[in-house]
């Protein structure tokens, strides 16, 4: 059994993805709409998207050697996307606009462009064309679509946890692994000296019998 597990690529998982597109929306939407100055929530926005894209990567990075540490490191993550997510529902709600949900017309379309698109440059193009209400409701969309994916691997990670363990488990295994090898290696080793003991016996006894000297 292998000690240190093979580190997930991140830039290949959609949460991940997701988040980097998050991320670079907040930082355009604050830039755009919110006061440059004197505003509290710029700093609060951009820092939890920010959060949330990278404790991502550092949770992936430690679940080579800690399983807890990843866990851990993802759910602040996704603490971080869920704050994100109650500050654009605040905004919309705080400048009267509109969260769209199913009855909007708009709301199943945004979901399904977000569903099946996870790269930035499939959402740059629309950062300097869309207004805040748009904006907002498309982060609001990946945050929930981001929190549900990595949830998902979060739960993925719990199951292979409770079946293999942590660290200390994937060592103890593979020591006793090893030692187990060991002591079947020796008792074949045993095995066949014996045989060849047997077999010189035999030939001794055959040499005496036609007078050949040993």
């Amino acid at each position: 059994m292998a000690v240190l597990k093979k580190q997930s690529n991140w830039n290949n998982l959609y949460f991940y993805q997701k988040s980097e597109v998050l991320y670079q929306l907040t930082v355009v939407f604050c830039n755009r709409f919110l006061p440059k100055y004197g505003d509290r929530t710029v700093d609060q926005m951009v820092q939890a998207a920010r959060s949330g894209k990278q404790n991502i990567v550092e949770g992936l990075a430690d679940g080579m050697t800690s399983t807890e540490m990843q866990l851990k490191l993802l759910n602040v993550a996704r603490a971080s996307l869920q704050e994100l997510h109650e500050d654009y529902c605040d905004y919309l709600q705080a400048h009267k606009l509109v969260q769209w949900d199913s009855s909007h017309p708009r709301f199943k379309p945004l979901q399904d462009y977000c569903k099946t698109n996870n790269h930035i440059e499939k959402y740059k193009h629309f950062f300097e064309r869309w207004n805040d209400e748009e904006m907002a409701n498309c982060a609001i969309t990946l945050c929930h679509m981001t929190d549900v994916l990595m949830l998902r691997y979060i739960n993925k990670i719990e199951k292979i946890f409770v079946q293999e363990g942590g660290i200390k488990e994937r060592m103890y295994a593979a020591r006793t692994g090893y030692r187990k090898q060991q002591d079947e290696l020796y008792k074949k080793l045993e095995q066949e000296n014996s045989q060849l003991k047997i077999e010189v016996e035999k030939l001794k006894h055959l040499l005496a019998q036609h007078g050949i000297e040993y």
